[in-house]
C-alpha cells in the first residue's frame, strides 16, 4: 500500500508566507524557505508552494523561490501560481523544483495541462482545482484567480477533463473550508477519489489530527494544510505517529534532522 502523505502548504504573497480565512484576511507566517527547511525537518514527506496573488496580478512566479528551496531541502517540492506557458513550466522545473501546479491558466487553455504533461511529465503536472459548493446547483463549482471568481464549471467534471489531459496530481482545495480549522470538505474529496484514479491531496480545513485521518479515509492520498502547521498547533511529527496508530500507511525514515541539499 502506498504511503500517505503529510504535506504543509506554504501560500506566498509579496515574497512572504500569508494564511487567512476562506482566502480572506491574509497574515504574514514566515519566511518561505525557512519555514519549508523547518517542515522537512520536522518530518514533511513534501512542500507546496502557491504564489496566491500570481494569477490575480498577472505575474510570473517568482523564481528567487524555487531557487532558495532547491537550495536548502530535498524532499519533493510543487511550485504553482501565475505560470501560463509551458516555457515557464519547463523554467520553474529547470531550477529545482519538483512539479508544477496549474490553476486559473488551465482554465482558461486545458490544453496547457497536456503542453506541460508531455514535456514534462504527467508525474510532475499538478491541477490545483478551488471548489466551492454551490447550493442552488447542488454542485461544487470551480473558482479561479485566488478563489475569487466563479467558473460555473462543475469540480468534478474538471477534474475529470484535467486527468485525461494528463495531469498526474490534483490539488483540490475547499473554498467552504479553507483556515477554518473545521475540518476538511469530505463529500468533496470523496467524489473527487471515485472519479480519477491519480492521487488526491486535500486541502482546506485541517484543524485536528483527526481531520487529517478523516480526509485520509474519504479518499486522500496526501493531505495539505497550513494553519495548523504555520502556528504550531500540529506538529507533523506528532501527527504521523498518531496516522500510523490508526493503521495509515506514513514514510518513517523522517523521523529525523536531514542536511539541506547543499549540505
Amino acid at each position: 500500500m502506498l504511503t500517505k502523505r503529510i504535506i504543509p502548504c506554504l501560500d506566498v504573497k509579496n515574497g512572504r508566507t500569508v494564511k487567512g480565512i476562506n482566502f480572506k484576511e491574509l497574515k504574514d507566517a514566515g519566511d518561505p524557505a525557512e519555514m519549508a527547511l523547518a517542515y522537512m525537518n520536522e518530518g514533511a514527506d513534501e512542500i507546496v508552494f502557491l504564489d496566491i496573488s500570481a494569477s490575480n496580478e498577472r505575474r510570473k512566479t517568482m523564481s528567487q523561490w524555487v531557487e532558495r528551496a532547491a537550495e536548502r531541502i530535498f524532499i519533493p517540492f510543487t511550485v504553482g501560481g501565475g505560470i501560463s506557458s509551458v516555457e515557464e513550466a519547463k523554467f520553474i522545473i529547470s531550477l529545482g523544483a519538483d512539479k508544477i501546479s496549474l490553476n486559473t491558466s488551465a482554465v482558461k487553455d486545458p490544453n496547457l495541462i497536456k503542453e506541460c504533461s508531455d514535456l514534462l511529465g504527467s508525474q510532475a503536472v499538478v491541477l490545483a482545482v478551488d471548489a466551492a459548493f454551490n447550493q442552488e446547483k447542488k454542485r461544487y463549482e470551480v473558482f479561479v484567480q485566488g478563489g475569487t471568481t466563479p467558473t460555473d464549471l462543475d469540480a468534478i467534471n474538471w477534474i475529470k477533463k484535467g486527468v485525461s489531459m494528463g495531469c498526474g496530481e490534483i490539488l483540490l482545495t475547499s473554498i467552504d473550508r479553507d483556515g477554518t480549522q473545521q475540518g476538511y470538505d469530505l463529500r468533496l474529496i470523496n467524489e473527487a477519489a471515485n472519479a480519477v484514479q491519480v492521487p488526491i491531496i486535500a486541502s482546506g480545513g485541517a484543524g485536528s489530527k483527526e481531520d487529517f485521518l478523516y480526509a485520509i479515509q474519504a479518499g486522500a492520498d496526501g493531505v495539505l494544510a497550513a494553519s495548523v502547521f504555520h502556528y504550531g498547533q500540529i506538529n507533523i511529527k506528532e501527527l504521523k505517529k498518531y496516522l500510523k496508530s490508526k493503521g495509515i500507511p506514513i514514510r518513517e525514515e523522517d523521523l529525523y534532522e536531514f542536511p539541506n541539499r547543499k549540505g
